[in-house]
């Protein structure tokens, strides 16, 4: 290998268990080798998540296991496992991703049908595959694999999907396929994330305006159908719609969740001593975290980690459009795809805390407490950082490829 590569080599061709190489600067032309500013934002989300999990956890925790610290504990080994995904994922190459995506979908196509039949059920969803002593919600490593086949596609297919509506369709009937089996969990609120993302790529892929819109319309009319049809999706909008009306019935968890936000006003309760967490405000370490945020930090908290959240979001967004001007399609489409994500979950579940939008239950990326979750948006940020290092590489080996022989 030329002396040249060596010094661009951050990762080896065989893996290597730690973040050594990822912190080392190697000779380049005024250049870092990867996203620090990036890789800071989605840590501290992390380490923030980490101390908002065990604020928000302890009471209910007492009260179902005698144990303040079981969810605590709990999430330090998830963050465990975080450690080791984030190992794996930077040593793999963007073009092996690029190479298996399908083969990565049918994988998940099978283990969502194999939670219809052996999942394992949590108030009243039967949304967890359990292997072994752990827990894994597929419809959370569905949003990761169907962006990676997303992006694949539209490498594969770019001039048939601006071009002819049977490419338009395609990804769109593969989706189809994912949101009946999702739906038979049930779990709406991942199928409306795989939507968005499935929209949005098609739309920045340059698809034509007709099939794009007639797509629109479709999903709305399935959504607002899938709503009339289930009494208790019903009975979510009509309290999103007035949780007064209702207070301790079908509008008791937002209307614990605002009264958080009007006890938090500008600087917050301070760490650790919100009210609605003693049982008041269910699920306050997990689908409500956001609540906790705002009545122990405040509105000023709360507007911090939504800037931080955005930055990621627009981060991932503004990467793609880089990759893209590079000719790297795949990365580019990939990290949109991450971008839109992270960024309409967030909407989603803020939404949902603050009462503009129906409770859907999903949670606060990098924060709320759930392995599944957590290690999913793990790989995400993780690839986004790897998807940049190949990008700042390609960027000095065509610099020094037009230096002096």
């Amino acid at each position: 290998m030329p002396k040249s590569e060596e010094q661009l080599s951050l990762f080896s061709q065989r893996f290597n268990w730690s973040f050594a190489n990822l912190f080392v600067d190697r000779p380049a032309p005024g250049m870092q080798l990867y996203d620090r500013a990036l890789l800071f934002s989605v840590l501290s989300l992390i380490g923030f998540g980490f101390v908002m999990v065990m604020s928000a956890s302890m009471p209910e925790a007492q009260s179902l296991t005698g144990n303040p610290f079981h969810f605590v504990w709990r999430h330090g080994a998830y963050l465990v496992g975080c450690g080791l995904i984030a190992a794996v994922v930077l040593q793999i190459e963007m073009r092996h991703w690029q190479n298996f995506s399908p083969f990565l979908l049918l994988i998940v196509a099978i283990m969502l049908v194999a939670v219809l039949f052996v999942g394992t059920t949590v108030n009243g969803a039967t949304r967890w595959l359990a292997i072994g002593p752990v827990r894994i919600q597929v419809a959370e490593i569905a949003k990761f694999v169907f962006a990676i086949y997303m992006a694949g596609y539209l490498v594969r297919r770019h001039q048939e999907i601006r071009e002819n509506a049977k490419g338009f369709y395609k990804p769109i009937a593969v989706f189809a396929v994912y949101a009946i089996l999702i739906l038979m969990q049930p779990d709406l609120g991942t199928v409306v994330v795989l939507f968005v993302g499935t929209v949005g790529l098609l739309f920045l892929a340059g698809a034509r305006l007709l099939d794009f819109f007639a797509l629109i319309l479709t999903g709305v009319i399935a959504f607002v159908a899938l709503v009339l049809l289930e009494p208790y999706r019903m009975r979510r909008v009509t309290s999103f719609l007035d949780p007064w009306q209702d207070p301790f019935g079908s509008g008791y968890q937002l209307t614990q969740s605002l009264m958080a936000y009007g006890r938090g006003d500008w600087f917050g309760q301070g760490l650790g001593n919100s009210i609605q967490k003693l049982e008041y405000l269910p699920e306050a370490h997990t689908d409500f975290i956001f609540a906790v945020i705002g009545e122990e930090l405040g509105f000023v908290g709360i507007i911090v980690v939504l800037a931080v959240l955005l930055f990621v979001a627009l981060r991932a967004i503004k990467l793609g459009h880089m990759c893209l001007s590079l000719e790297r399609a795949f990365d580019g489409y990939l990290a949109y795809g991450i971008g839109i994500w992270i960024c309409f979950q967030t909407v989603v579940n803020v939404g949902a805390s603050i009462g503009m939008l129906p409770t859907k239950g999903l949670t606060l990326p990098f924060i709320s407490y759930g392995g599944s979750s957590l290690w999913v948006m793990t790989a995400a940020a993780m690839m986004l950082i790897r998807i940049d290092h190949e990008r700042r590489l390609s960027v000095i080996q065509a610099i020094e490829g037009r230096g002096p022989k």
